[in-house]
């Protein structure tokens, strides 16, 4: 009973250390993009080596960004205008480093939020010897079904956060106009009731007159 035990929890350590070594080979960030501004990031990728860029605008303006991917010899692997978000997979056909940038040079007063998952290669076999010919223990089995579960769980997570962030935003905003509105509709009133009340006096006020005498 102390050897299964003591089995298990060898197990659960490995899992958790491939679940760990898992989340290292991704690149996963959320910045601030000023309007006007260009933001670039580099990764050093080995030729043959498959990559996933995915990219999402949480909040400003239109929620829409520019996305630029080069290799390292300057040639354009992926460029589109204006997107709220987008995936996409390559594989690397040289040694070098490769440059991606966000652009929002075209808005002039709205900053963006932006959020991109950069995924370097795939991930690591949970056990050494995975791929071997003879059929895994029962384990084991269980062991890589929680990791399948466990990576799941946290794509599920970051996409939520990203949705309720990116609604949290949209109410704020909806809030503050609102707000707005709402303070110059009670200004124009205001303005309206004072002018009704000032018109109303002056059809009802006594006009004097006054009479001039002329002496002969």
């Amino acid at each position: 009973m102390m050897g299964e035990c003591r089995r298990v929890r060898m197990w659960v350590q490995v899992l958790c250390a491939h679940l760990l070594c898992g989340l290292v080979l991704t690149s996963e960030l959320t910045f601030e993009l000023p309007d006007n501004a260009k933001q670039c990031f580099y990764e050093d990728i080995v030729i043959g080596t498959k990559c996933t860029l995915e990219f999402q605008v949480v909040t400003g303006g239109h929620y829409d960004v520019d996305c630029r991917l080069e290799d390292p010899d300057g040639t354009v692997l992926y460029k589109e205008m204006k997107k709220q978000y987008d995936s996409f997979t390559f594989t690397a056909a040289k040694n070098g480093t490769f440059k991606f940038c966000f652009s929002n040079e075209f808005s002039t007063f709205t900053h963006k939020t932006v959020y991109f998952d950069f995924q370097v290669g795939d991930d690591p076999p949970l056990f050494p010897n995975e791929n071997r010919v003879t059929a895994l223990t029962q384990m084991e089995s269980a062991c890589v079904s929680i990791h399948e579960a466990l990576k799941s769980v946290i794509d599920y997570q970051t996409h939520f956060r990203l949705r309720e962030a990116q609604g949290r935003s949209r109410a704020e905003d909806l809030n503050t106009r609102v707000a707005f509105w709402s303070i110059g509709e009670a200004i124009i009133l205001l303005v309206v009731s004072i002018s009704q009340v000032v018109l109303l006096r002056s059809f009802f006020s006594d006009r004097k007159t006054t009479t001039t005498r002329v002496g002969s």
